[in-house]
């Protein structure tokens, strides 16, 4: 399931206001059989920064397509749509599988485990599709591994923009936690929160 943009991203939630780019934790993002080792992390960038090409890229090794790339968030959060900037030259990943809130993920668990939600994918060098998650599924997301297992007949996989869209659960859940309180105050809880001196100190 994919989303054509026929409009303006400011209007939409393409912007960047729904990037979880500033909540991917970055230094501990991985890859396996990429054939330069950290060149996963230069395809995590801002949205309006997807089509500039002319840093590195992630690409498999040579006669072996197959990528599994790990990312995890600095908090929980909720992914609405994932995006995929290929190569050319049938380069670009054909299929696209997803676990959630599952480390050490190797290829041979890859094949064998079943993924929360998985996709075709089309080429897509322009930038301009997204693909919708079952966003039911995708709350609470601590880390995600996106396994492409095969691409379009090149000799190598080539990465070039990574996208996830949605939001952070936290500051939401701390504004809603505020909410309660003030509408429908709880009388043990505010007892609670006398006695202990921190319950909520946090917040602020």
């Amino acid at each position: 399931m994919a989303c054509l943009h026929d409009h303006s991203c400011e209007d939409h939630d393409c912007s960047s206001d729904w990037s979880l780019y500033k909540h991917i934790d970055l230094p501990r993002v991985s890859a396996l059989n990429e054939a330069t080792p950290g060149s996963v992390k230069s395809v995590f960038k801002a949205w309006e920064h997807r089509l500039n090409s002319s840093g590195d890229h992630l690409e498999s090794n040579e006669g072996d397509p197959e990528l599994l790339v790990f990312i995890p968030f600095t908090s929980d959060v909720k992914i609405k749509s994932i995006s995929i900037i290929g190569g050319p030259d049938g380069t670009s990943p054909s299929k696209m599988r997803v676990f959630i809130n599952r480390e050490g993920i190797d290829f041979s668990d890859a094949q064998s485990m079943q993924a929360v939600q998985e996709w075709d994918l089309a080429e897509n060098l322009q930038g301009v599709l997204e693909y919708q998650t079952r966003y039911s599924k995708f709350q609470g997301v601590g880390n995600i591994t996106l396994h492409f297992p095969d691409n379009y007949g090149g000799d190598t996989t080539q990465i070039h923009y990574i996208g996830l869209k949605g939001e952070a659960t936290q500051l939401k859940r701390d504004v809603v936690a505020t909410i309660v309180y003030e509408i429908t105050p709880n009388p043990s809880d505010h007892k609670t929160r006398a006695e202990g001196g921190a319950g909520f100190s946090n917040v602020e």
